[in-house]
């Protein structure tokens, strides 16, 4: 006998609709707010009592009851449990978020993580007792060196943003150093977005450099604008129109005969990992996304980590503390009581207290072990294949303003022209993607383009799925022209919650809960 694995019948839009005496709808669960579902009277530990102290509060100490409502064990696992599984993750689909690189996080790089000699240290802890963990922090910047072609690191810094600040920070200290008091950052429009707020924070001010019709640096409006004003120019390769900059050998050339250094916003490394050294173009400094290139947790499961690296010229420069190895083969911290003995004294200061984010570099070792060279390599090829199958297999239904201009990297660009006389925009195509089953793409950015919608399906994602979520891209694309405005006016209409009012909730948040009067519990 066959049997036919049909859904046709239970598909959401063939049922009718029913309000529930629960709120729940089967397995998607109506679940309340902590304050509503718990009580002040319920805990779900039993703690000791508390004996006989003093208090050194003075003033400070509490006078009358929290009123922080508690669960039972078991019910506080199934409240936690049904709030996860109103979340979307990578762990349960793809996650197209362009210049994001939502990739999977192996569970071999978690195991690691939580080995007691790594997750149990303490940043004080004598140096001569964490000998491996500082020996994991050397050999893994000497991987990013490799990688990268460059001649230095500073492993302190703890995201994207705060690498930008530290390798800004070197240029403008070794600026000072010679004696030449610069003003200006270039910024081209294809750059990611923190890099002309991290040049203005650094006292810097920005002039942004338009891009030409491939959608990559207009050089011609550039190289004239160079000159013994022009600290820098903040690029971002492969850039946010998911291309690749092929003038930028010739532009680092230029900007180096006038004096000033190239920074490179390294957030798409994912891209050219293993295949093109930023050092070889010309780059004199480069932050490092581990939660992009190397699969460490990107958002909650931080702390994050943004490596900076550096050319020759800025090296010196490179902040405190960093890890070396002696002579014996013992590896310790340069610190500022070293920094001056050891020759290290032009470093710009600090970024950072400690190394604090060891479980990152512990999970980015452990990728970049389990890869090695040629698998790395890999890994960029394949996140460019993905991206390019997903751009060719949807520019004839969407509207790709840069597909004629040769093969995207990581990620496929699309504007909202095809929207065009729909009544339909971009966010209304975005939100009716989630009731698909598909977290949104990035949207409205980059700016270069109108209505953007920025999509990096990454390396970890197969052929099979992403079939799925062409299809079901094209399938909104084919309702939009079709005139079917009420698919997307309304979407989401399968997920937790419905379409919120987004420009109120940016405008008017309320933060806080207040129950209802004659409530158990005010929480102010």
């Amino acid at each position: 006998m066959t049997m036919r694995n049909d859904t046709r019948a239970t598909r959401p839009e063939a049922r009718p609709a029913l309000a529930t005496q629960t709120g729940n709808r089967a397995l998607m669960l109506e679940e309340p707010l902590l304050f509503e579902c718990g009580s002040t009277e319920v805990s779900g530990v039993d703690l000791p009592p508390v004996p006989p102290h003093m208090f050194r509060l003075e003033g400070l100490v509490r006078e009358a009851p929290i009123g922080l409502p508690g669960l039972a064990e078991g019910e506080a696992v199934r409240h936690y449990t049904r709030l996860s599984r109103q979340n979307y993750g990578i762990d349960l689909g793809l996650f197209p978020l362009g210049s994001c690189t939502m990739k999977h996080n192996p569970r071999l790089n978690e195991k690691l993580a939580r080995l007691p000699g790594f997750a149990d240290i303490h940043p004080l802890a004598p140096q001569d007792t964490v000998q491996g963990a500082l020996e994991l922090i050397h050999r893994l910047a000497g991987w990013l060196l490799a990688l990268t072609g460059m001649a230095g690191v500073a492993m302190a810094p703890k995201a994207g943003a705060h690498g930008e600040l530290c390798g800004m920070l070197a240029i403008r200290a070794a600026l000072e150093a010679r004696g030449d008091a610069r003003e200006v950052v270039l910024v081209p429009e294809s750059a990611h977005g923190t890099n002309p707020a991290t040049a203005a924070f650094c006292g810097y001010r920005v002039e942004a450099i338009p891009a030409d019709a491939r959608g990559r640096i207009d050089t011609a409006a550039l190289l004239p604008r160079l000159g013994p004003d022009v600290a820098a120019i903040m690029v971002t390769n492969p850039n946010t129109c998911g291309l690749f900059e092929p003038d930028l050998l010739e532009i680092a050339e230029a900007v180096h005969r006038s004096g000033a250094f190239v920074y490179c916003d390294g957030a798409n490394f994912n891209a050219i990992v293993g295949r093109v050294r930023p050092g070889d173009l010309g780059v004199d400094a480069m932050h490092i996304n581990l939660h992009k290139t190397f699969s460490t947790p990107h958002g909650g499961g931080g702390p994050g980590a943004g490596p900076v690296v550096f050319s020759e010229a800025l090296a010196p420069f490179a902040p405190l503390p960093f890890v070396v190895r002696d002579a014996d083969g013992r590896f310790h911290l340069v610190e500022e009581e070293t920094a001056r003995q050891e020759d290290h004294g032009l470093a710009f200061g600090r970024m950072a207290a400690f190394h604090g984010q060891m479980g990152m570099f512990v999970r980015a070792a452990a990728y970049i072990l389990s890869h090695g060279a040629d698998g790395l390599r890999q890994v960029a090829e394949d996140a460019v294949l993905n991206a390019n199958y997903v751009l060719r297999s949807l520019e004839d239904v969407l509207s790709a303003p840069f597909a004629a201009s040769g093969p995207c990297m990581h990620e496929a660009l699309f504007d909202d022209r095809f929207l065009e006389g729909t009544g339909i925009t971009t966010l209304d195509f975005a939100k009716a993607l989630i009731d698909e089953g598909f977290h949104p793409m990035t949207m409205y950015f980059p700016l270069v383009v109108d209505g953007a919608m920025l999509v990096e399906p990454t390396e970890t994602e197969g052929k099979a799925r992403l079939d799925q979520f062409i299809a079901a891209m094209r399938a909104l694309a084919a309702a939009a022209k079709a005139g079917d405005r009420a698919r997307f006016a309304g979407a989401p209409r399968f997920a937790p919650r419905a379409r919120l009012d987004e420009t109120r909730a940016a405008r008017q948040p309320v933060l806080t809960w207040r129950a209802p009067a004659g409530d158990r519990l005010a929480v102010a």
